[in-house]
Order: structure tokens, then C-alpha cells, then sequence
């Protein structure tokens, strides 16, 4: 899934396109928004929140996306064939430039002023102006998951606490950091917890400039640590409806996670059976 970093340059990308001009072409391949009719409406900005994109109109209203796991939005010339493909959900023109939205996971026309239905819940973002860190730390204490999952891993990555961390920063930072991601977030004291946050704040505020890093455990399952030279584990964090992968290295983290049986993992992706901790390699 695209973190608040991606999301970031997404924004800044289609905010650099789309402001100050009117809108020549506007097409909403999305249920109930099929007929709505924004030609003519002139982009006053394109904002992230968190993981959501905020496109706000002159006339006010904001269009709402989420890219989910496989969305994007994709700036192509004017003069460029736009695709009929269905994956192509969400199609917004000026007389230079055409954005796509392909595989788009939420598309939501709504007032402006009404935003806070589809983005009030969320935590504080680790990207935005309004950003604190005390504020930040008083959501993970306070926790969302119940006292059986607030685990500092899947509390990272719970958009209630803090919007916009995704799985590979939440498993960066916590390997830079050296802690453990199922380690109760109780046992943590306010310093630490500021630490580790202000690490994947600096983390994510680099990617949205450089946009390729180099990973230390995400997504390298079975590979050799970077620090250690131990195998990276990889295992689910947060409640069942919920779960999502998180890399870790036992020794610098100090531990397996409680689902882990230490039986050995094959690199992700390689297609090879899973592990008897439950877990099984996903074909990227």
C-alpha cells in the first residue's frame, strides 16, 4: 500500500498541475459520481491527509481518493489517448495536462466543508504542518486496538494514532530504533516513544524528496540483517480483521514475534511454501 510519503509527492505532483486552472475534462467512472459535472471548476489546491488526497474546487467541493493498495494517479499530456480500461476509475484534464486515477481504492465527491466525514478520524500526520509530537505521543498511549493489541508495531500503524505510517516505515524505524514491534506500547516511556516517532517522521520527510531508499528489513524476509548478519523474520501485527506484515530482525529487535515459531522463512516472494508460524511469502 502507498505511504503518506507517496502519497506526499502524489499530491505535490497533481497540486503543481492542477492549481489555479479550470477543469476542461472531468470524468468520475465511480458508482453514483458517473454523472457528477465538474468542468468549468477551477482547483484551488491538492493536499494530502495522511493516506487520503484532498483535491479542493473553486466551487466547494473536494474530491476524495484513496489509492488503497494499487491506486495511483498518473499525469500523462493532454493530447495522450486516454485509456477506457476499467482500471482506470477517475479522469481530470486541463488544456495541458490529464491526470488518471488508476485502481483508485475510494473516490468520494463532497463539500468541503463536510471533509471531516471522511478524514476526522484520523490521528495527527507525520507529514502535515500541524504536526507535535506530544500530541503524537498521547495517541499511541492512549491506543484505538484494545489493551490485548497495543502493540507498538500495530499501533504505528493504526491511521487513528498517527496518519500516514505504512508498513515498511513502521518496520524501518523500529529496526533503526531497535525495538521490538510486539513489544506492549506501555512498557515504552514518553522519551522513547518520542524518539521512535521523530526517527520515521526525519525517515518519511527524506523519502518525499529523494523517493528511492534503501530498505534494512522490509520486504527482505530471509535475507541477512544489514546490522547483524541474523535472518530477517517477517509476521502479522494487529487484530485479525486487521493484520498487516511487519519485517524485523530478532537479534537487533530482541525477539521473535509471538506467532513465530523460528521455523525458517524463504525470502518474500520466492514462491515458496510457508512457515508453520502461519505465514507465507505473497507473489509481488
Amino acid at each position: 500500500m502507498p505511504e503518506g510519503d507517496t502519497v506526499w509527492r502524489t499530491c505535490r505532483r497533481l497540486d503543481q498541475v492542477f492549481r489555479g486552472e479550470a477543469l476542461h475534462r472531468a470524468e468520475l467512472r465511480w458508482g453514483r459520481l458517473i454523472d457528477s459535472d465538474l468542468v468549468g471548476m477551477t482547483t484551488l489546491e491538492v493536499v494530502p491527509r495522511g493516506k487520503h488526497i484532498l483535491h479542493r474546487l473553486d466551487s466547494g467541493l473536494t474530491l476524495h481518493s484513496h489509492l488503497l493498495m494499487e491506486g495511483s494517479w498518473r499525469i500523462q499530456d493532454a493530447e495522450e489517448r486516454v485509456p477506457t480500461a476499467d482500471l482506470v476509475r477517475a479522469v481530470l484534464g486541463t488544456t495541458r495536462w490529464t491526470a488518471l486515477g488508476r485502481r483508485l481504492g475510494a473516490l468520494d465527491l463532497v463539500r468541503t466543508a463536510d471533509e471531516g466525514e471522511l478524514v476526522a478520524h484520523l490521528g495527527p500526520d507525520i507529514l502535515g504542518d500541524d504536526w507535535d509530537i506530544d500530541v503524537a505521543v498521547g495517541q499511541l498511549r492512549a491506543g484505538h486496538l484494545g489493551s490485548t493489541h497495543d502493540l507498538i508495531g500495530a499501533s504505528l500503524l493504526d491511521q487513528r494514532n498517527l496518519a500516514g505510517i505504512g508498513t515498511m516505515w513502521a518496520s524501518e524505524g523500529l529496526w533503526v530504533d531497535r525495538v521490538n514491534p510486539w513489544r506492549p506500547v506501555a512498557e515504552l516511556s514518553d522519551d522513547e516513544l518520542a524518539g521512535l516517532v521523530t526517527r520515521i517522521q526525519r525517515m518519511m520527510t527524506d523519502a518525499c524528496t529523494r523517493a528511492v531508499s534503501t530498505a534494512y528489513v522490509h520486504a527482505r524476509s530471509g535475507q541477512p540483517c544489514r546490522r547483524c548478519g541474523e535472518t530477517i523474520r517477517v509476521a502479522m501485527a494487529g487484530p485479525a480483521h486487521r493484520e498487516r506484515t511487519l519485517f524485523s530482525c530478532p537479534r537487533c529487535q530482541g525477539g521473535l514475534a509471538p506467532t513465530d515459531d523460528g521455523t525458517p522463512q524463504a525470502p518474500l516472494g520466492s514462491g515458496r511454501p510457508r512457515s508453520r508460524s502461519g505465514y507465507r511469502p505473497r507473489r509481488r
